[in-house]
């Protein structure tokens, strides 16, 4: 028989106890996506905005072979500090816990965590998609949003993704696409891609009224709220363009594929834009982290689930 694989941070239980709005926020940006320690400096601000919005944090990661829902800062320390360090999606729980290894936990593998934690509102930057090069290289992320019922708050696909491929994918297993105070379906680092989302809302209490009817009718997906990132730190999507065409062709002469591929290439063109990107990264991560908690603040609290 499997020995409990969770484990609640005191602050996570404590809000579920009492019935208290949680966020969930993912680890992968902490682990692989940002240097230290600026990394560390995210996952506190980020906290501190949902705590700010009048919900709390919930920060998920697996360390030590247990999977973490709300971690303190050393616990934080310790999990960048680890090694190996894996990228902990769908695929990658079992193996990890087994060896009682550590990992950031991507969309798909956060949003695993928070439902089963019974949290169902998560924030994070861009959800994975559909590559451009190779085309057959499909994140982990969109058949999770099809099947886990949480409400994903994010900045649209990263841009180095095929966007409208990833869109139609997401209508093909029946996701709403649910543009916040936009009819835009946001480029990550810029406010739009030219593309549609499938339905707008103005505020949280929309969303979170969208999501009861559509989790009331049955349906089991995610809701995705589109966020556009902050204007003052938003890239021109036509200068953001140029520096991912670059990377991509960097990344496809030195045959970089599957998960080391989004890390180089968002490094990549941050580089090539001089740290404009990252800084409309960080950005948008702590907006969403603040929309995120109007939502959950707005849905009510966390719902109890039975934990392995």
């Amino acid at each position: 028989m499997l020995a409990r694989v969770y484990t609640l941070g005191d602050e996570v239980s404590r809000a579920r106890q009492m019935g208290a709005p949680l966020v969930a926020l993912e680890t992968t940006v902490v682990t692989h996506g940002l240097p230290h320690p600026r990394n560390l400096e995210l996952a506190a601000d980020m906290e501190a905005t949902v705590r700010a919005h009048g919900a709390v944090p919930a920060t998920i990661a697996v360390l030590d072979g247990k999977i973490r829902v709300g971690m303190t800062a050393e616990e934080l320390k310790n999990l960048v500090a680890a090694r190996p360090l894996r990228k902990i999606s769908r695929r990658d729980f079992a193996p990890a816990l087994a060896r009682g290894e550590s990992g950031g936990t991507t969309v798909a593998g956060t949003m695993i965590a928070a439902h089963a934690a019974g949290i169902r509102v998560f924030a994070t930057g861009g959800i994975g998609g559909v590559h451009r090069f190779p085309p057959y290289d499909v994140s982990a992320d969109l058949p999770e949003l099809a099947h886990t019922p949480v409400i994903v708050v994010c900045a649209g696909a990263k841009a180095i993704l095929d966007l409208p491929a990833t869109l139609e994918m997401l209508e093909t297993w029946g996701v709403p696409v649910i543009g916040y105070q936009t009819d835009d379906f946001p480029a990550f680092y810029s406010r739009s891609s030219g593309l549609p989302v499938s339905a707008r809302a103005e505020s949280p209490a929309e969303v979170a009224e969208i999501a009861r009817f559509h989790w009331g009718l049955g349906l089991e997906s995610a809701i995705l709220v589109t966020v556009p990132p902050p204007q003052a730190s938003a890239l021109p999507a036509d200068e953001l363009e140029t520096a991912i065409q670059q990377a991509l062709r960097e990344a496809e002469a030195q045959k970089i594929r599957g998960q080391a591929s989004t890390p180089f290439l968002l490094a990549r063109v941050s580089e090539l834009t001089g740290q404009a990107s990252l800084r409309a990264n960080l950005d948008l991560l702590l907006n969403n982290a603040r929309v995120a908690a109007q939502i959950a603040v707005a849905l009510g609290g966390s719902k109890a689930k039975l934990l392995v």
